[in-house]
């Protein structure tokens, strides 16, 4: 059995803030009231990408931490077969854990899953969880985490999504505390948008530890969906550039010097 871990004061005052919201609704950033609090599986618009990896693991057992209102054992999961989560990943048990819910079932398991819960803990309690995660996993850690801002507000008119973090940072944490668990493997899915996910390559420490070069490259992360320019660079066409120099140029006398000037210096 894991060792138990305590959030932070914060981080259980949040847990008491989604208990509310599970159970009484809340408030959305375009003024509309959500009744139906926290009982999407979010998993499922997933599944391809994750049931690879829990074939090549020949994982049995999952543990849901952080599982909303999910039913693993509701069919329609898959489109196409109109199976179960549980049948569509050919598993024997799973557990869950959400703690907005009072539901507590965490056990050693073959694989862990996280899915769209990261980026409601408050930052203080990141690594604990996470270390509590990974304590709970025998084989393989499946990460999703939303890198935006929610629709959901919480009663107190924050951002239910309070660690809003780039896909690198979550990278640079996760390698952290992958460490100390060597032997785990880690999928991490970071969602830039609610359409979009940025899927790095599975890694485990043990890899690196038996790798002939002293050098951890940082893995390609694919990439799918509509993800926001990374550099904040800002893109225009030739012609959009054009318009812009016309535009500019026809304000003033002495900004037609400026980009003649600026011309004959580049010519």
């Amino acid at each position: 059995m894991a060792e138990k871990f305590e959030l932070s004061t914060k981080g259980q005052k949040l847990i008491e803030l989604y208990a509310f919201m599970a159970n009484e609704g809340y408030n959305r950033t375009d003024g509309i009231v959500e009744k139906d609090a926290y009982n999407k599986f979010q998993l499922a618009k997933f599944r391809h990408i994750i049931l690879p990896h829990l074939k090549i693991n020949n994982i049995k057992t999952v543990l849901d931490y952080g599982s909303g209102g999910s039913d693993w054992d509701r069919e329609d999961f898959d489109d196409e077969s109109k199976k179960s989560a549980k049948d569509f990943f050919s598993l024997d048990s799973v557990e869950k854990y959400e703690p907005a819910r009072d539901i507590d079932q965490r056990s050693k398991s073959e694989c862990v899953v996280c899915i769209d819960v990261l980026e409601h803990i408050f930052a203080l309690d990141v690594l604990g969880v996470l270390n509590d995660i990974f304590s709970h996993a025998e084989k393989l850690v499946v990460l999703n985490v939303a890198c935006y801002k929610a629709s959901a507000m919480l009663p107190n008119d924050e951002n239910a999504h309070i660690t809003v973090r780039d896909p690198l940072w979550w990278k640079g944490v996760l390698d952290t505390v992958s460490i100390q668990f060597p032997a785990v493997s880690v999928v991490l899915i970071c969602s830039p948008t609610f359409g979009s996910c940025k899927i790095f390559e599975c890694w485990k420490a043990d890899d690196w530890k038996h790798d002939e070069k002293f050098t951890i490259d940082m893995p390609k992360a694919t990439n799918f969906g509509d993800i926001p320019n990374e550099n904040n660079d800002i893109e225009i066409s030739k012609d959009q550039l054009f318009d812009l120099i016309k535009s500019y140029i026809e304000q003033s006398a002495r900004n037609r010097i400026e980009v003649i000037d600026l011309i004959s210096k580049n010519l």
